[in-house]
């Protein structure tokens, strides 16, 4: 945002988290979904030393679709998500 904007904003990361095997299958199973994929996770600062990792939870966003082998999908990915966050 400084860089573009020229506004300060706390330490703030988004990273680019979409694994090609899971969106592969989600295209496979939903052709429109790339638009929907929930493929960033954040992380960012929110008092100094103390950190904050967020991601939106794939089963709600996959959910607006009603397809079952989507759900199935996101449930995977929801499941790897929450472990990868409890590690960190």
């Amino acid at each position: 945002m400084k860089a573009k904007l020229g506004e300060e904003f706390r330490p703030y990361i988004m990273l680019g988290t979409c694994n090609a095997h899971f969106a592969w299958r989600a295209l496979l199973a939903e052709d429109k979904v790339g638009a929907l994929l929930p493929c960033n996770v954040i992380v960012t600062e929110t008092a100094p030393g103390t950190g904050e990792v967020a991601a939106a939870d794939p089963v709600t966003a996959m959910g607006i679709i009603a397809n079952p082998r989507l759900t199935a999908i996101s449930e995977d990915v929801q499941q790897l998500l929450q472990e990868v966050i409890v590690e960190l």
